[in-house]
Formats: structure tokens, sequence, C-alpha cells
């Protein structure tokens, strides 16, 4: 009886889904209004429609086209991408408390981009080389996180959480060997901004990449979103219900490294988003993939376009980084969250 109540009180999956992408399309149009320049919202849909019809620009077309409206897409992707990364992360490892830097992924990031900055390494690439240093710090820290687990018997969660904490607190402690022997004194501000996340170099050329990852890991998921319930649920009862569970962890695996090492290079490390909003959704409409999944990523896209918004204005005409935010207002949100309904991972539902 105490289930089905828990059950009852849940929400409505499709109005909740159909909710959450009207809140987003409005927001988007709405945060395009903000910045070290307000802009009324009438005058930020004017230009968008001139643009969509193949009017002339207006006053606002360069602002809110190529400037803002960037910046707020990747907003909606890196936050959706961390979501569902996170949920993924949570699955794999089977703890509840996992997000997607676990794997030591964001460490190696920063190591590569750090020494982008303070080495003057790719610096062939341009305006490139940070996020094609995070991009292949990533790739290889992910790399040694798959070699040490495999060297030690296979892709269990007690080895990829040990070896991804144990990896990410060397990676960490090189990012900042790097930063102390710069010569540059600028470095370390530098170094500071791009680990804490921002999206304030967004543009269409940066978009599509991790669009398109958030969008196939998400629909690759979805599609397999029976085994993964069963994976959450235990390896034993994932292999009794026929799942080859270590091909899906290496699947997985494989799919979340990626996806994270690319949302990382083109946003920085921006916490909280992958841990709180997979929470949020099971509270709200059940631990089952399927549901789980669409209601985290529109979630955790709505969640950091308006964690931005307030990295503009909080400071203006200076940003606050994105990790600042996403901290102050994730840590007590987390906690209101567990004081206020609960639910048993991996539970069915």
């Amino acid at each position: 009886m105490k289930r089905a109540a828990g059950a009852n009180r849940r929400v409505p999956f499709v109005p909740l889904v159909l909710g959450l992408l009207i809140a987003s399309v409005l927001s988007v149009v709405v945060s395009l209004a903000f910045g070290s320049e307000r802009i009324p919202v009438t005058d930020v849909v004017a230009a968008v429609r001139d643009r969509l019809q193949g009017a002339a620009p207006g006053q606002w077309d360069v602002i809110v086209w190529e400037l803002r409206l960037p910046r707020a897409l990747m907003a909606l992707v890196v936050g959706a991408g961390l979501a569902v990364s996170g949920a993924g992360m949570q699955t794999l490892v089977r703890n509840p408390l996992a997000d997607p830097f676990l794997l030591g992924i964001s460490s190696g990031a920063s190591v590569g981009a750090t020494a982008a900055i303070t080495t003057g390494a790719l610096a062939g690439f341009g305006i490139y080389a940070v996020s094609t240093g995070a991009l292949l710090g990533a790739i290889g820290a992910a790399l040694l996180v798959w070699l040490v687990a495999t060297a030690q018997g296979g892709l269990t969660p007690i080895r990829l959480v040990l070896s991804g904490v144990v990896l990410s607190s060397g990676l960490s402690a090189i990012a900042s060997f790097l930063v102390f022997m710069s010569d540059d004194p600028r470095a370390a501000n530098s170094v500071m901004f791009w680990m804490l996340g921002s999206v304030g170099g967004a543009s269409w050329e940066k978009l599509w990449l991790p669009a398109a990852l958030s969008l196939v890991l998400c629909l690759a998921m979805l599609a397999l979103h029976r085994w993964l319930d069963a994976l959450a649920a235990g390896p034993e009862t994932a292999a009794a219900l026929g799942v080859n569970v270590a091909a899906l962890r290496t699947a997985l695996f494989v799919g979340l490294a990626v996806l994270v090492g690319v949302l990382v290079a083109v946003s920085g490390g921006i916490g909280f988003v992958g841990l709180i909003v997979p929470h949020a959704a099971r509270l709200l409409v059940g631990a089952r993939h399927r549901v789980v999944l669409p209601v985290a990523a529109l979630g955790g896209g709505l969640f950091l376009l308006w964690v931005d918004v307030l990295a503009r204005l909080v400071a203006r005409p200076q940003e606050i980084p994105l990790g600042v935010v996403t901290g102050v207002v994730g840590a007590p949100l987390f906690l209101l969250l567990l004081g206020r309904g609960r639910y048993r991972f991996g539970g069915g539902g």
C-alpha cells in the first residue's frame, strides 16, 4: 500500500515533459533579453523572427543571433548532456552519489586545458586550443581508467570508482603543478575560471558536436532502458534476465566518457548538474530509465540555462563562473530533495 501511495504522488510523465519543453522554449527567448545590455523581449522576438524569415537584420541582430542564442542553446545542451551522463554514471557504478566527473574525466580535461593555457601547446588550433587540449586530456583520463580497471579484472563498479578517484587526485595535482610552474601571472585566473565552467564562448560552430552526442547517447540509453533498469538492480539480476553485463558496462563507459569529454571541452567543469537533476527526476517520475532520461535531459537543460542567466546578472558587467552558481544553488537544493522524498535507487516504478 505504501508503494502504491508513493506511485500515485508521482507527476504524470507526459504533462511533465510537455511542460518542460514549453518552459525551455520560453526560457530561451526570455534569456536572450538578459546580459550586459538589457534588450526588450519584444525586440528579441523581432530579431529572431527577422533572421528566420530572411529579413534585413535589425539593431539587435548580432547580439541576439550570434552571441546570446548560441550561448542559450549551449547551456541547454550541456545541462541536458550532464544530466543524462549523471543518470548513466549512477547506473554504471550503482551509486546514487556518482556524477559525470567520477571517472576522472574532468581532471584529465583540466590537465589538457591547463597545459594549453600555461605552455602555449596546441596554439596552432587558435581559439580552439583550450577546448582541444581539454578533449585530449579527457580522452586520455578515460583511457587510463579503462586500462587500470581492466588490468585489475574488469569494469566493475568498485574498480571504476577507485580508479577514477585515485587518477582524479593525481591529475589534479599535475594541473596544479603546471599552474605553479607557469611564468604567466594570469594563468592561475584563466585556469580557475575554465575549471569552474562557462558557456560564454559558445558559437554555432561549437554547438553541433555536443548537441549531436547528447542526443545520440540519450536515444541509445532509451533504446536500452530495460537493460539499464536491470543493471541498476544489480549485475546478478541483469544476468538472470539475459543481459550481457560486461558488454553493457563497456558500451555505457565508452559513451559516457566521450560525451563528458566533449561537454567539458566546450564548457569546463560544471558541477552538481549531473548529481542533482537525476535525483530530482527520479523523485518526480520514478526510477525507470525510460521516464527518468527525458525528464533529466529537459530539466538539466532548463536548470543550467537559468544558472547561466544568474551568472550574467549577479555581478554585471562581470560574469560568475557557472560552477560557483550551481554549487551555491545546488547544495541546498540537493539537501531539500533528500528531505522531501525517498526513493530506492534502482527500484521499479
